[in-house]
């Protein structure tokens, strides 16, 4: 199992756990698969008022799309198979509010999923960064998921820094992309408590709200959105280069953290 659900019954609350702590939470194919399933999942329990997102142990939230999945891609450069577009709660039609609770390292592909949560909440450990341009990758997706959620500097700076700068997460709050801090062992206590009290208010309010905070923004992100495939098509290199530029990163000098 890549994926941990328990189930608040009394509360109304769910919390997910990404569970792949030797991968960093890195997302697989079968992980993507448990994650669009579990949120359409979801849409049909009423019982589930709220959930809390999270990765298992302390290191990493998520590490983005894991390395070792083999995603043959069409012959065509107008069509891109990418199989995280289907993993965050809103891309599987789910309005039931989300909150993340960011463990550790958030990165790369963890930007789906961060960007179809409400908020987040992150431990005051943890650190946001986007590795795509370091090794030759366009970041299309991701970069327009943060754009969304923090002023456009700040996400221009983290998607083209690539692997030579960290986010902090007393940054991250400073500038928005965080909405609360704890010290690691009470970030679930902290999420929960948010999730715990969303859960306790009228669902169909709860919901609602939730449907017109995203009303806002969704006509801009789907328009930005549908650039992403040409995008990455146009400007990453060849997967060969990719691998390169990867087998080398032990070489980097270690990240500045800001």
């Amino acid at each position: 199992m890549t994926l941990r659900v328990e189930r608040d019954a009394a509360a109304g609350v769910a919390v997910v756990t990404l569970d792949r702590p030797h991968r960093h939470n890195a997302i697989d194919l079968a992980t993507a698969a448990a994650l669009g399933a579990l949120w359409r999942e979801l849409r049909r329990d009423d019982g589930v008022r709220a959930v809390v997102l999270t990765g298992a142990g302390s290191t990493a939230f998520c590490t983005g799309l894991d390395r070792g999945a083999d995603i043959p891609q069409p012959g065509s450069p107008y069509s891109l198979d990418d199989p995280l577009l289907a993993v965050g709660p809103k891309a599987c039609d789910l309005w039931k509010p989300v909150v993340a609770a960011v463990n550790g390292m958030a990165c790369g592909g963890a930007f789906y999923l961060l960007g179809e949560s409400e908020f987040l909440i992150a431990a005051d450990t943890a650190e946001f960064f986007d590795p795509h341009t370091s090794y030759g990758m366009v970041s299309a997706y991701e970069a327009v998921y943060m754009a969304q959620r923090m002023p456009f500097g700040e996400a221009a700076r983290l998607a083209l820094m690539g692997t030579a700068e960290r986010l902090s997460a007393r940054r991250a709050y400073e500038i928005g992309l965080v909405s609360e801090l704890a010290a690691p062992a009470e970030l679930r206590a902290a999420a929960l408590r948010t999730a715990r009290t969303l859960a306790s208010f009228p669902p169909e309010a709860v919901q609602g709200t939730v449907r017109a905070l995203w009303s806002a923004k969704q006509a801009v992100l789907q328009q930005a959105l549908a650039q992403a495939p040409a995008l990455i098509a146009l400007g990453s290199l060849p997967p060969e280069r990719q691998a390169a530029l990867f087998a080398g990163r032990r070489a980097a000098p270690e990240p500045r953290v800001r």
